[in-house]
């Protein structure tokens, strides 16, 4: 039988031990993982606790045609293209900083709010179909995740605030992972993006529509 591997658990360390030898990791410093959808030979999945960890999960999916001509043109060839930085270390940690000085209204902190506390099971005011299709619903760092990258999006489209449809824009890579579906939702083939679809379906964007519905008035107050 082949070895399986567990991966290390997470945040990451802030040293690493090579032999006797401690090195420090310097900032930024951050894990990016990926995932073989068609093959988990030899390894085990990440416990849920550990998944949640993780900012976004983002699908890649195969290259664009043109995207792929370039990657045969360039790596089939004696040539090497010479890659150069576009940002240094401290570059990176002033716009983190940055992004968190974006400001967020309570409206889109709430919207945030509304969408997460609908995914847990059994908590007032969650949608009819959340307790047959979940088994467990995301945590407090989906919501944090949630307003850091609407942050980040809001400046990336140019912008100096967040609205409503960067948490819109974000929802799915952040609560993908984050979502235990129910033995009845695997068995229908239901996704946990068609979750959060339903969800962002059913939740008012504008302010005074959702302060106002009795259901998420509910939700505000557990």
């Amino acid at each position: 039988n082949p070895v399986k591997v567990a991966r290390p658990p997470l945040p990451p360390p802030q040293e690493v031990t090579v032999g006797r030898v401690r090195h420090p990791l310097t900032d930024p410093f951050f894990v990016l993982a990926t995932q073989n959808p068609i093959e988990q030979e030899g390894t085990y999945p990440l416990p849920e606790a550990q998944q949640d960890r993780f900012m976004f999960k983002v699908f890649v999916r195969y290259p664009s045609f043109e995207e792929e001509f370039e990657i045969a043109r360039r790596t089939t060839t004696t040539v090497i293209d010479s890659i150069q930085p576009v940002l240094t270390a401290e570059e990176i940690l002033q716009l983190q900083k940055l992004v968190r000085q974006v400001p967020a209204s309570d409206h889109v902190i709430r919207y945030a709010l509304a969408l997460v506390r609908q995914t847990r099971p059994g908590e007032p005011g969650v949608p009819e179909f959340i307790p047959d299709q979940l088994a467990w619903g995301a945590g407090p760092r989906a919501v944090q995740f949630l307003v850091l990258g609407a942050k980040a999006r809001a400046l990336l489209h140019g912008r100096p605030h967040v609205r409503v449809e960067d948490i819109q824009a974000l929802a799915r890579p952040v609560l993908r992972h984050r979502l235990v579906l129910s033995f009845t939702a695997e068995s229908e083939g239901v996704t946990t993006d068609q979750v959060v679809e339903r969800l962002l379906e059913s939740t008012p964007s504008d302010e005074d529509e959702l302060v106002r519905d009795a259901r998420f008035q509910t939700i505000f107050a557990s």
